[in-house]
Order: structure tokens, then sequence, then C-alpha cells
């Protein structure tokens, strides 16, 4: 990449690639599985779980399912976490033989594995990510994107808006302006942290 043209081209090219991630009500026939590789779901053998999962899907010729390896989502103690797109289905504390059941039940016949369901802490089982109560009452900022991009592609980041402030400094800021921004950035953060 050299240009803002070729940032921006490959931000539209791919978020209608990952429309799918983005617009949970999204009218596609495309699956995709969003497998964690945070740090407690690759200790509790999530990259076994991404390689079944392409093995099974291989073995098969299942087309229009994708494997995604995602972040972390910030619930290491109930991974591994895998989550099915469009539905939003949330499995937690997936193992590798668990994965033919995904497959089969819910890629190919749409069924929900009820047994791997999260459970919240009142014991009720939760289909999606944010119903659960430690979710709630949070807005992601920093972190939003965890769990919806692959931390290794940088495409996928620019599609999320990745670079976003670089663009508007190199098309619509000054270097006073620029300066100045980073100047009261400092000042506020000092501000701040002897709060």
């Amino acid at each position: 990449m050299k240009t803002l043209q070729e940032i921006e081209k490959i931000r539209q090219e791919k978020k209608k690639e990952l429309e799918l991630r983005i617009n949970k009500s999204s009218n596609t026939c495309e699956k995709h599985i969003l497998v964690c590789n945070g740090t407690g779901c690759t200790s509790s053998k999530s990259p076994q779980i991404l390689e079944k999962f392409n093995e099974i899907i291989k073995e098969k010729k299942i087309e229009n399912v994708r494997v995604i390896k995602t972040g972390c989502f910030g619930l290491c103690a109930k991974g591994p976490i895998v989550i099915i797109r469009p539905q939003d289905t949330f499995y937690a504390m997936v193992k590798p033989e668990d994965c033919q059941e995904i497959i089969e039940k819910h890629i190919q016949n749409g069924e929900i594995v009820t047994r791997l369901l999260c459970k919240d802490i009142d014991g009720s089982k939760v289909n999606s990510l944010d119903e659960l109560n430690f979710y709630k009452k949070q807005k992601r900022i920093a972190l939003k994107n965890c769990g919806l991009i692959n931390p290794e592609d940088i495409d996928e980041y620019i599609a999320f808006d990745g670079y976003l402030a670089l663009q508007k400094v190199l098309k619509e800021m000054t270097p006073e302006q620029v300066i100045q921004t980073v100047t009261d950035s400092r000042t506020s953060w000092s501000w701040r942290s002897r709060v």
C-alpha cells in the first residue's frame, strides 16, 4: 500500500467480503465460523479446533463456509469460544472433538448444538455473546473489533476502519493541526492520569 486510494480500495472491497461479520442480519447463504485465538483459548486447543473445522469442511466439500481466526473475546474462562455467523450463535468450551457435531448439526442442518451454548453466571444458556450479563453494560471502544477480525490480516483491520485517523491527518489537517491535536491529547492524558 502506497497511497490513500489503495487503502480506500482495500477497505471497500474487504468490507463487502466481511459484510456477514459486520451485519448480523445480512442476507447471505455464507456462514463464518469464528474461532477465538486469544491466549486463553489458544492454550485450550483453539488452533486444533481451527484445523479440525477446516479439515472437516474440506473433507465434506462444504461450500460457503469460512473458518476465521479471531482475537480474544474477553471470556478466557469460557474458551475455546466459537461463534457462528450470521446467527451469532455462541459456543463455549469447545473441544476439537465437538467440531464434527457443529458442522453436521449447525452448518449442514441449521440446528443449534444446545449442549455447547455458553452458560451465563446464573446458569442459563445464552445464544449470543451480547446476551451475557458480562457484556450487557459494556460498550467496547478500543477493542470493538476483537472477536470479529483476524488480527493477523491487515486488510481486515483496514475494512473495519483501520487507518482512518491517518487518512484524516493526510487529507484534512495541516501540520500545525496535527501538532496541536497531539499536544492536546498529551495534556488530556496527563490530567487523567493524575486523577
